[in-house]
């Protein structure tokens, strides 16, 4: 219990410290940019309302339409088609942010909908996960059969390695397939890959949103559709070895834990049971006889006195009266 309390608190400790390092580095590398993307714009509102004559009031009723035009780039995002892929982030969690339902009704059954469907789909994943481990563990296990290996048993560190493996193989395919599709630098298709599939999901990069892919290029969609299952599926069942590593140490722990406080209990058990032997015995240690003619008799020898050592010494205190010992103590008489 000792050893969890301590890794439990250790685990916030470095959670914390975690989070306090990221906000240091995000506002070093960020807040400037920020600010000079902030003077930028500043710049170019004034530039087009100078330029076109614009009030304030007009210029902000145009940014308003601007923002609200931007989702129909891609077309209809409630047809059949964008219908699914929102409910793809909403029940995997991803939510892009690129859609979202503009009615009270869509969104009363969008919430019904993420409650059953977000636990559905981690099950789902998780049990997906789980049977991928044990295919790789077997296919593992053939190689190195075949490869003539002494040991073909698979651990931990193998299974880890090809499960981050898998992961990167799975973030460059995706990488280069959005590049070609959407235009994107393979550095920011790699980015939307990995923020994808580790359902972050912020929305800066979204696939299916331009010239009207939704409607228009469907094998574009379905292979969109795929990647992110298939992705999930992957990145979930590394995820998977990694939790259950940390599900073994804790049960490791737990085991120890008990055979100490089965090994304390034992000690006090015989702490407790050695007292009460002695009282029950009145001090007293009883031997069985070797004598021939009293087998069964019992010898209590109380604890002070001296034990005889050798096995005629103690058949004569067994039995004083047989021809041996009678002859033995003559013998000592007639010596002193």
């Amino acid at each position: 219990m000792k050893r969890q309390n301590l890794r439990t608190a250790a685990l916030i400790l470095c959670i914390f410290s975690y989070l306090l390092v990221g906000a240091a580095v995000f506002d070093a590398l960020e807040s400037e940019a920020e600010s000079g993307r902030k003077r930028l714009l500043e710049q170019k509102r004034g530039e087009l309302r100078r330029k076109y004559r614009f009030s304030a009031d007009d210029y902000r009723e145009l940014e308003r339409l601007v923002l609200q035009a931007e989702p129909h780039r891609a077309g209809r995002q409630w047809k059949f088609a964008g219908s699914f892929y929102f409910a793809i982030t909403v029940i995997t969690t991803i939510g892009y942010g690129h859609a979202a339902p503009g009615t009270d009704a869509g969104k009363v059954f969008c919430m019904f909908y993420a409650i059953l469907g977000i636990p559905l789909t981690l099950v789902m994943f998780q049990s997906l996960g789980e049977r991928m481990n044990t295919v790789v563990r077997l296919l593992l296990k053939k190689i190195k059969k075949c490869l003539g290996m002494r040991t073909t048993n698979v651990s931990m560190e193998n299974m880890v390695l090809v499960g981050f493996l898998s992961c990167m193989g799975t973030l460059c395919i995706g990488a280069a397939a959005f590049s070609y599709f959407e235009g994107w630098t393979f550095f920011h298709a790699y980015y939307y890959c990995f923020i994808t599939l580790t359902t972050i999901g912020f929305g800066d990069f979204v696939a299916l949103q331009k010239n009207e892919a939704l409607q228009k290029k469907p094998p574009y969609v379905a292979f969109s559709f795929m990647y992110i299952l298939v992705g999930l599926t992957v990145i979930g069942a590394f995820l998977n070895l990694v939790v259950l590593r940390f599900l073994t140490m804790n049960s490791e722990d737990e085991r120890r834990d008990a055979e100490e406080r089965a090994s304390l209990r034992r000690a006090r058990n015989n702490i407790h049971l050695k007292p009460k032997e002695d009282s029950r015995s009145g001090n007293a240690i009883f031997l069985p006889a070797e004598d021939r003619t009293s087998q069964m008799n019992l010898i209590p020898l109380l604890c002070g006195s001296p034990v005889p050592s050798h096995p005629e010494t103690l058949s004569c205190h067994t039995n004083p009266v047989s021809p041996r010992c009678r002859q033995r103590s003559r013998l000592r008489r007639k010596s002193i």
